[in-house]
């Protein structure tokens, strides 16, 4: 599936990072979505059902760390995307400076 919200990989973005009772929010850097192929998938995921299975790896850079996440893709739009992640939820949207 085709990630709808432009991505660009020198963009900066409000991560938002979400739980069942909280939630933080940060900016991130160098954002890169990449579709895990079936290989991939059976490779790392077999004992998990089929419905718990990654559909993304997700890699960006928050306070100068790599980070990289294999999330369920659950929203798809042109203004965020959002991963779950286990019991977390991780929604991307580029950041729009105050004017």
């Amino acid at each position: 599936m085709e990630i709808r919200m432009p991505i660009k990989f020198h963009g900066n973005y409000v991560l938002a990072i979400r739980t069942s009772d909280s939630e933080d929010r940060e900016r991130c850097q160098k954002l890169t979505v990449r579709p895990l192929s079936e290989e991939e998938k059976e490779q790392s995921f077999k004992g998990l059902p089929k419905g718990e299975v990654p559909t993304h790896q997700v890699t960006f850079y928050d306070f100068g760390c790599k980070r990289i996440i294999e999330g369920i893709l659950k929203v798809n739009e042109e203004d965020r995307i959002v991963f779950g992640v286990k019991e977390k939820d991780y929604e991307f949207s580029p950041f729009k400076p105050r004017s």
